[in-house]
């Protein structure tokens, strides 16, 4: 195929805020986890699926197969549709302590 670029399973975005590796990113409808560290305004290798784990609300308790929701005024995910960003399913359970502020995310990669 002379039209094929990538897979797509990373690729490069303008960090939108200054971001380390391994936390989250939304760059208009495309969320990914970085894969280094960015300043706001430089590029960043970002992948957009796998399973993750991410900083969530704490004290929410997710069961596994719950939509996981980015809160990008936060910076986390979060199980409340509202105001959020659709990321992906949960793939284990997490207790609602509030010290649980972990959560294992499959990323959807749909947008």
């Amino acid at each position: 195929m002379k039209n094929f670029f990538q897979p797509g399973n990373t690729i490069t975005l303008t960090a939108p805020y200054a971001v380390a590796s391994g936390e989250g990113l939304l760059v208009g409808a495309i969320f990914g986890v970085a894969s280094g560290t960015a300043s706001l305004g430089e590029t960043v290798e970002t992948a957009l699926v796998g399973v993750f784990d991410l900083t969530k609300v704490g004290s929410q308790a997710w069961a596994a197969g719950a939509k996981v929701y980015w809160d990008d005024t936060n910076k986390r995910c979060t199980t409340v549709a509202t105001d959020n960003t659709l990321i992906g399913v949960a793939v284990e359970a997490v207790a609602s302590g509030a010290g649980d502020t972990i959560g294992r995310v499959r990323l959807n990669a749909a947008f």
